[in-house]
């Protein structure tokens, strides 16, 4: 065989197993669709389609269904595609700065198992969080199938991630610097599997985009609010993460010049206006419950006006974020939605009054569509992109019996 050739057998490999990811993240993305539907969203014809889908079908992440109804029109009813009842899953762990959450989850985005445990305040010693971490892995996944393959784990970090090796530089309210946790966690586990770290509203972003209120939306920020406050940006339909991973630290922009020093050393960040901190002094929370503000703002009987000033300052905020990425959706999480029903008012206001008039003219502000779980699946999604990238590699490695290894 000429070098020639075995370069084109090469390229018509990757496109096929290129193919195949695309078709399984369709089918991931929808829960299922019709052979017809993925004719059309792939623009191959329906031969090419059939082998793909009986390829997924043999490596055990789909499954065909059979056309019950007869459709108006010629032709017969498309036979469908559907998720495979026991297929693959990871791991998602969310990493708060009192508690982590940690799931398993299927194709589809499905948790089909969580666990939660607090951590220590201020994060502690990032390997005892690693072991807590692990000892919660253990237990979501003990009940999954033997025959079913973990292909990794995806964690959420409240903090600057390197992009390059997912090593955690700096996560202030974990106080936490240069901290590698992926490692640690896979060391507490001592088994290996893939692992992907990112920033915590990198990844709610990711997820509203692909499952909650941003679906069809390809411009969107997600601002988080977990203590402190940070976004994650999609432009044209892509992360915005920067060179070295760090971009979306909105929570310290310039605001306040002569505010209040913020934990980053700098003074007059947002942060220190609409940071958790902040809000729970304008109300009166006690410290010892900053971490959980949201359920305390849920509650929140006190007067209104002890919360406009937090609003127009969340709306002037947004305005200049609004005015440099021109997003056509803004979603508020973690607290921040709590805080947005409490002052709708303050903050559209305040948005409308410092937002040009043009960018203000195409952007909504939302309340995430996934509700309280938009990082986590975040992290799920992180770790499925090997599976959507190369299916034949990413099931090739794939650990199977995972909880008996682990028990054992």
């Amino acid at each position: 065989m000429t070098a020639q050739r075995r370069g084109l057998g090469t390229n018509q490999e990757a496109v096929r197993r290129h193919n195949l990811g695309t078709m399984l993240r369709h089918v991931h993305g929808a829960g299922q669709v019709s052979r017809a539907q993925l004719t059309a969203l792939m623009g191959l014809n329906r031969s090419t389609i059939a082998d793909l889908v009986l390829e997924l079908v043999s490596l055990g992440v789909v499954e065909q269904t059979v056309p019950t109804a007869a459709r108006s029109g010629a032709g017969r009813p498309s036979a469908g595609v559907r998720l495979a009842e026991v297929g693959p899953y990871v791991i998602a762990v969310d990493l708060g700065v009192d508690r982590a959450v940690v799931a398993r989850v299927a194709l589809g985005g499905e948790v089909v198992e969580r666990a939660t445990a607090p951590i220590p305040s201020g994060g502690g010693e990032a390997w005892q969080v690693g072991s807590t971490v692990a000892g919660l892995i253990r237990r979501v996944v003990e009940g999954a199938p033997a025959a079913a393959p973990l292909l990794g784990v995806g964690i959420s970090v409240p903090g600057l991630v390197r992009r390059s090796d997912g090593l955690v530089r700096l996560a202030p309210n974990l106080e936490w610097q240069d901290v590698s946790f992926g490692s640690i966690v896979l060391a507490a586990l001592g088994v290996d599997v893939p692992v992907q770290l990112a920033n915590d509203a990198d990844l709610g972003a990711l997820a509203e985009h692909r499952r909650g209120a941003g679906v069809g939306i390809d411009d969107l920020i997600y601002i988080s609010g977990n203590v402190g406050v940070g976004a994650g940006v999609i432009t044209g339909g892509v992360r915005l993460e920067g060179a070295g991973g760090y971009a979306g630290e909105v929570g310290h922009l310039p605001f306040a010049p002569e505010g209040r020093l913020c934990h980053c050393g700098n003074v007059g960040c947002w942060e220190t206006e609409v940071g958790a901190h902040a809000i729970a002094e304008a109300i009166g929370c006690p410290e010892s419950e900053v971490v959980t503000l949201g359920d305390v703002l849920d509650a929140y009987a006190g007067p209104p006006s002890a919360l406009r000033a937090t609003g127009t300052a969340l709306g002037h905020g947004l305005a200049a974020i609004v005015n440099a990425f021109n997003p056509r959706l803004v979603v508020l999480g973690g607290y921040l939605s709590s805080l947005y029903a409490l002052v709708r008012r303050e903050v559209d206001d305040a948005l409308a009054e410092r937002a040009l008039p043009a960018p203000l003219e195409s952007v909504t502000l939302a309340l995430p569509g996934l509700g309280s779980d938009s990082v986590l699946l975040g992290a799920a999604e992180i770790a499925l992109e090997p599976l959507f990238a190369d299916p034949v590699a990413a099931l090739g490695t794939a650990l199977v019996d995972v909880g008996g290894r682990l028990a054992g």
